[in-house]
């Protein structure tokens, strides 16, 4: 069995020449890397993190998610021993990913640890939980727009619970509320120092901007993923025409109060408030209590939105053709129903990275 050429496309039953498949042509960079991600993922050899394990994982992680389809095409490869002395710990950890990110902690990385994971395979099976979160979301939400049955969910779409602890695990001050204030994130396991990486790798991070982040010197110790992972992002945020960016940086505040991260809550929420010039709506969708709905007070076009990306979020998605209906409604047209749908699953993968590999501090 070989890696599909366009998963997303194949599991989506998207036509050719169809509005959908246009959509994506002109979300160019986002669909070629989405596809990029995928192919490294399960195509690297290496000691760290063998490819039967990131089968095994990812056929577990995808059937979490009610991605059946998705499951049976990892599963088609050969899986590792669930059971085995090292995916025992990476399976729980895996479920900690998928199901209650916001619960993990220094000891989630430590149980690995003790397992034999290196830091090398702890950062890519992170990557992997995390991008198959973001994987399912996409099928899930490509389906709707191509009119395609989705898998039922009675997740309820709600806010999300999230840290008050008032130290992290170093002692410093941590944020107890969301805020659109600048924070620092440190990990809790040790970021690849600099002079580690070579001359050429060092010139990826530069190209992104991030040679001083220990966040992403922390992904770089699988710099190929980290690279392909970056360029989704880009080309899912930084694109012109369909939905404004604001909406985009609305979604992705709404995915990260659904999964309770406040460190990518803070960044997206700034960014939302910025470019909509409307603190005041982004300042309430903040303020939201754990259990409650996220659109209450917001405009209509901003309440559609915001349903959309909540329902999305959850675990498993609980999106619908209704919520399609009120989208289209407000004049969103397929292109600007596929941004909302990247938005928002793009954060089903940040948020669990920036939640399991370490924590927020107020800087």
């Amino acid at each position: 069995m070989s890696l599909s050429q366009d998963i997303l496309a194949e599991l989506a039953e998207i036509k050719p020449g169809s509005p959908l498949a246009e959509a994506r042509a002109t979300r160019d960079a986002a669909t070629r890397h989405a596809q990029g991600s995928y192919e490294i993922l399960f195509t690297q050899q290496d000691s760290d993190f063998a490819l039967d394990e990131r089968f095994a994982v990812a056929a577990k992680v995808a059937r979490w998610h009610s991605a059946e389809a998705l499951a049976a095409h990892y599963a088609g490869f050969g899986l590792a021993d669930p059971t085995s002395a090292r995916l025992t710990p990476a399976l729980n950890f895996a479920r900690l990913l998928t199901f209650s990110p916001v619960e993990a902690t220094p000891a989630s990385l430590k149980a690995l640890t003790q397992a034999g994971w290196s830091k090398e395979g702890i950062v890519t099976l992170a990557q992997l939980i995390a991008f198959v979160s973001f994987q399912s979301r996409l099928i899930a939400g490509l389906r709707l727009l191509n009119d395609r049955p989705v898998a039922k969910s009675d997740a309820p779409v709600a806010a999300g619970v999230w840290h008050t602890t008032a130290t992290t695990a170093t002692g410093k001050a941590a944020p107890v509320a969301f805020t659109q204030q600048e924070l620092g994130w440190e990990p809790w396991i040790a970021a690849k120092p600099l002079a580690d990486f070579r001359d050429d790798e060092v010139a990826i991070l530069a190209k992104f901007g991030h040679t001083d982040s220990d966040y992403f010197r922390l992904l770089g110790r699988n710099l190929p993923v980290l690279e392909q992972r970056t360029l989704t992002d880009k080309g899912i945020f930084y694109t012109a025409g369909g939905l404004p960016r604001a909406e985009r940086e609305l979604a992705a505040t709404v995915a990260s109060k659904i999964n309770g991260c406040i460190y990518c809550a803070s960044v997206h929420a700034r960014k939302a408030s910025q470019l909509s010039k409307d603190d005041a709506a982004v300042e309430a969708l903040l303020a939201v209590r754990p259990g409650q709905s996220l659109s209450e007070g917001q405009s209509a076009r901003w309440q559609t939105e915001i349903n959309f990306a909540a329902a999305l979020s959850v675990t498993p998605p609980a999106a619908t053709p209704l919520h399609l209906a009120a989208l289209e409604k407000e004049g969103l047209d397929t292109l600007a129903q596929l941004d909302l749908v990247q938005s928002a699953a793009f954060f089903a993968w940040a948020n669990r990275l920036m939640l399991t590999l370490g924590e927020p501090w107020l800087a």
